[in-house]
């Protein structure tokens, strides 16, 4: 991809820079996804109640994460807010590792989920940035966030399998001072360069960027929200099959190494298949994965089951940042991300809240419903990818929307 005339030039270590960032806020992800909600249920709490402690973060995260991405956008600098957000999180790790009762974890976790709201959003805007301005390769630097979130799952299950769930809450202290440093060291851009174009050169008007892309977040966030439920019970299912701390840190690695050569491959498969095919077999790959969960599967079918994480997740993320580039100028990079967590957000707490109820009642059973949900978003996305009727007089050519 050439470079555009009126950019500036590429800062040094531009990629390496952010794939630390990328490494350090998805490390975070790689000690509270596995091994928070057993850290809760050591804490005696139910399924309810954990369903309750794990959704209300992700709310709270709808509220700041656009939020934020709009301030960023009109910064001098927007990486500041990465700064704000690790030191804020810090705090608030800390400060759960002296509470047990089910309000204070409530409250601190809440506000530790809105803290850390705006950083991975504002990095995908960084990151998105230097993809269009220098031609960079989105997933070249983006898989070392996956990179990370497999070594520090590893590490947080063999800490848990030595020393109990207890260290999780310290553990996850740790993760955040990575954050810290990565803010610290991400790439400095100021303010979008003047021109309008996007990566293609083609004119993106400031008011319709995200119009089009609209219905394709929604479809695609509603088939990653079936996550919820696995982020919140997969572990306490496993931890009930008798697989041990090391083996459910090894379940949740299969899935993200499976999604680390994706993002390898990236550039190569991208060359082949569209953004929008990949996001409709990842979504039809989602309703077969959870349809195949509900099955008390042994330990090697389980990781391999685990392996489909690279189709359920990076295919759609990855697919819906293709989509972005093409797009959305980077005067409105992060509120189009912002907006895009915002849906995410938004669906993966509901998700999570219902999990929790759901679980209680179906056990993993209630992964049907997961499947269902995705099946759901596979068609929204489907719907928006047909050709849409040309309205009279509009004039010109039938086109797809997004």
């Amino acid at each position: 991809m050439a470079q555009p005339s009126s950019s500036p030039p590429v800062p040094a270590w531009f990629a390496l820079r952010c794939s630390l960032a990328y490494a350090a806020a998805l490390g975070v992800n790689g000690i509270l996804l596995p091994f928070f909600p057993v850290w809760l249920k050591s804490l005696t709490f139910d399924d309810v109640e954990i369903g309750v402690i794990l959704s209300l973060p992700i709310l709270l995260r709808i509220l700041a994460g656009p939020l934020f991405g709009f301030l960023a956008d009109r910064m001098a600098e927007r990486a500041r807010v990465l700064l704000f957000s690790a030191g804020l999180s810090i705090a608030t790790a800390l400060a759960l590792t002296k509470v047990e009762g089910f309000w204070p974890v409530l409250v601190l976790f809440a506000l530790q989920g809105a803290a850390f709201a705006p950083f991975t959003p504002v990095l995908e805007s960084i990151t998105v940035m230097g993809v269009r301005r220098w031609g960079l390769r989105y997933g070249s630097i983006r898989v070392w966030g996956s990179i990370g979130f497999v070594v520090t799952t590893l590490i947080a299950g063999e800490a848990v399998s030595r020393l109990s769930g207890t260290i999780v809450p310290v553990a996850a202290a740790i993760a955040f001072l990575f954050t810290l440093g990565a803010a610290l060291i991400v790439p400095r851009l100021g303010r979008a360069v003047s021109t309008r174009a996007n990566a293609g050169g083609a004119l993106i008007p400031s008011g319709s960027a995200t119009g089009g892309l609209l219905p394709l977040m929604i479809g695609c966030t509603l088939v990653q929200s079936t996550h919820g439920m696995y982020y919140g019970f997969s572990g306490i299912h496993w931890q009930a099959l008798g697989f041990s701390g090391s083996q459910i840190g090894l379940l949740w690695s299969a899935g993200v190494v499976a999604e680390i050569l994706f993002f390898f491959l990236s550039s190569v498969i991208a060359k082949r298949f569209s953004a929008l095919s990949l996001m409709l077999f990842g979504g039809g790959m989602a309703v077969i994965r959870w349809a195949l969960f509900v099955q008390p599967l042994d330990f090697l079918p389980a990781l391999l089951l685990q392996c489909s994480h690279a189709f359920t997740f990076a295919f759609l993320h990855f697919g819906m940042q293709q989509k972005i580039v093409e797009r959305v100028h980077e005067s409105r990079e992060s509120s189009v991300q912002g907006t895009y967590f915002f849906y995410s957000g938004l669906f993966l707490a509901v998700s999570t809240f219902v999990s929790g109820v759901l679980y209680r009642h179906f056990g993993q059973d209630s992964y049907y419903a997961m499947s269902l949900v995705a099946g759901i978003g596979l068609v929204i996305c489907w719907v928006t990818t047909r050709p849409q009727p040309q309205r009279a007089g509009s004039g010109g050519k039938t086109s797809d929307p997004s």
